[in-house]
């Protein structure tokens, strides 16, 4: 399976995680948090961009293996994520 986004196709296979989250600035350290973690916290940082995450790592490994999407806003996130799960619905 391929999920195609723009002019980059994305491997399904393989994966071991796949979760959207958010990049965020925290004096200085730049950070992937949750979407929930966000809309609690999110006015105490400097938001980067809404990612989408595809782990391919294998469990126990310490050396990510991983493609990132970014989005500007949470609703393109969404829509994004929403396109992939239709990969798993079949």
């Amino acid at each position: 399976m391929v999920y195609k986004f723009k002019d980059e196709e994305i491997s399904l296979e393989n994966l071991t995680r796949l979760y959207g989250a958010v990049v965020i600035d925290m004096q200085g350290e730049i950070a992937e948090m949750s979407l929930e973690w966000f809309d609690l916290y999110g006015d105490k940082v400097a938001f980067k961009a809404f990612v989408l995450v595809f782990d391919y790592t294998p469990v126990g490994e310490s050396v990510r293996n991983k493609k990132v999407l970014s989005f500007e806003t949470k609703e393109e996130l969404i829509e994004a994520m929403s396109e992939v799960a239709q990969f798993f619905q079949k």
